[in-house]
């Protein structure tokens, strides 16, 4: 019998999801990942401005920012839609530029994000907010498999917050 792998089998306590708008975060600035050097717990790309101008090219539209009442339709459907599939949202913070979750639920996280942009594309389409928007997201985002608890409370804490949650210790 052949032996799997414990993530492969087991299912984390939660994800954490980020994905950013369109053109709003381009390869080649100071906090940019690309797939090449997407690896946990390690900095970020070097600048390097010849990248960002060809990323900057490429872009089939102007960068995509949310303003206030398009940040509140996509929270509102982050949250309907977790409830229909019977996902647990832990945290959600839908910022101009980006958006953060922190969901559980017994599927891959790929899905999570791909199902809550279409869902939210097709409420900002009902709104007419903004236009005839082709991009609103980019192609994929981050998906970190939560494994401890520790990790789920780490990520709440930096949905909410803006911030990684400082340790203190206490004297006896």
């Amino acid at each position: 019998m052949k032996r799997l792998d414990y993530e492969q089998t087991a299912i984390p306590c939660a994800y954490f999801i980020t994905f950013t708008c369109y053109g709003a975060w381009l390869h080649g600035e100071i906090t940019s990942v690309d797939p090449k050097h997407n690896i946990y717990d390690t900095g970020f790309l070097t600048q390097n401005p010849a990248r960002n101008a060809s990323e900057n090219m490429r872009m089939t539209e102007p960068p995509y920012l949310l303003n206030v009442p398009q940040r509140q339709i996509v929270l509102n459907t982050i949250k309907e839609v977790c409830n229909y599939r019977g996902w647990v949202l832990l945290a959600a913070h839908v910022r101009t530029n980006h958006v953060h979750l922190v969901i559980h639920a017994n599927i891959l996280p790929e899905k999570i994000m791909n199902t809550i942009k279409s869902y939210a594309s097709r409420h900002l389409n009902a709104s007419n907010l903004d236009g005839d928007r082709i991009n609103r997201w980019t192609r994929h985002g981050s998906t970190r498999y939560l494994w401890k608890e520790e990790a789920v409370e780490s990520a709440i804490h930096y949905v909410v917050y803006g911030a990684p949650r400082k340790c203190t210790s206490a004297s006896s």
